[in-house]
């Protein structure tokens, strides 16, 4: 709040407080009132609350892109409210954090040796053609695109809504909990990671957000320990909203990103490369990331445990506290393995109830 009061180069004094007063009824009416704005975007709350329009272009903007890569003319104004609620509420909750090396060596591998560790086992490459249904509904096991067969106690299907609605069994599209999945659908992102040929001056040891194309970026030569350079810049960003950029080709990309940061940094750096010059890029699309927080998204959202016996669900659209995020993606599986801890008991029957009729069999 002080950051904001002290910041007179974004908002007038005027725009603060017409935003101040906008912005005490979620203050007054707490959680009951922020659950009631799911209905409009931010920029109908805004106009509604009386918010110059100046405080969206210039503050909510690059927040709904930092959310969600959208625009707030699409967020669901709820999304933008619970954000400033966990700032407000959790000490750390404005903190920012970066891997201290690449995420399939520093995040995946320490994952998947501690699963391999206690007897389990991680098989890539290894996709699901088809949940295979019981007579009575419930999973009868996942059918592989190689012909492999896994069997289990208890299934969870960790990944992008898209993926889960693909893959859903007539018999189960027709049921409430899996028919309100049909508004979710993934945002298209595109990351893309520029080697430069030399240390930019204006970049900060921080994640920095933008209202351009450009939403969210950072110099990794400061930011993570295995891209730390003394002598040149490696800024990983994100490009949002992308979905009319999506199909482009990687050429056309970069030279809009060099467009926009030539804005960032008109001192160092220059559309046609004749400053900071790139050494390489990456460029990794994205068509479905998270889930889009547009209004009346809310209710839609599932439990971790679904109503078929033994299947759960794991994935930022479900029902978690931190959104459309990797944070929410973690926190999901966290609450799905508490729900199969609870279903223990029920798991463990019905798993002798298959033995017993196993044994039976001819």
């Amino acid at each position: 709040i002080l950051a904001i009061l002290r910041n007179n180069e974004m908002l007038t004094w005027p725009e603060k407080v017409k935003f101040a007063i906008g912005l005490l009824p979620a203050i007054i009416g707490g959680q009951a009132y922020v659950e009631a704005q799911d209905g409009l975007t931010v920029q109908e709350w805004m106009r509604k609350q009386g918010v110059p329009d100046r405080v969206t272009t210039e503050v909510f903007i690059a927040m709904s892109k930092a959310l969600n890569f959208i625009n707030p003319d699409e967020l669901s104004m709820q999304c933008i409210l619970i954000a400033l609620n966990r700032f407000l509420q959790e000490k750390h909750g404005s903190k920012m954090a970066f891997l201290d090396g690449n995420p399939p060596e520093r995040l995946c591998l320490p994952i998947v040796e501690h699963i391999q560790s206690l007897g389990g086992e991680v098989r890539l490459n290894s996709r699901v053609q088809k949940i295979e249904l019981n007579d009575d509904g419930t999973v009868k096991n996942f059918l592989l695109t190689n012909g492999n067969v896994i069997d289990g106690d208890a299934y969870v299907f960790a990944t992008p809504v898209d993926i889960l609605k693909l893959q859903l069994p007539e018999n189960w599209k027709e049921m409430a909990y899996f028919k309100r999945l049909e508004k979710l659908v993934g945002v298209p992102v595109i990351n893309i990671h520029i080697w430069f040929d030399r240390k930019l001056k204006n970049t900060y040891d921080h994640l920095l957000f933008s209202s351009s194309l450009l939403s969210v970026y950072a110099d990794m030569s400061l930011t993570c320990k295995e891209y730390y350079n003394p002598n040149q810049s490696m800024l990983e960003l994100v490009f949002a909203p992308a979905e009319e950029w999506i199909s482009c080709s990687d050429s056309e990309i970069i030279d809009a990103t060099m467009k926009e940061l030539a804005k960032l940094f008109p001192d160092e750096i220059s559309a046609d490369q004749s400053k900071a010059k790139i050494v390489k890029y990456h460029v990794v699309k994205t068509p479905r990331s998270v889930y889009k927080t547009i209004p009346n998204c809310e209710p839609c959202r599932p439990l971790q445990r679904s109503p078929v016996e033994g299947f759960y669900l794991a994935g930022d659209y479900t029902k978690q506290k931190y959104l459309a995020s990797m944070e929410g993606a973690v926190l999901s599986g966290k609450l799905c393995a508490q729900a199969i801890v609870q279903d223990y008991v029920l798991l463990a029957a019905r798993g002798k109830g298959r033995l017993a009729e196993a044994s039976m069999c001819p």
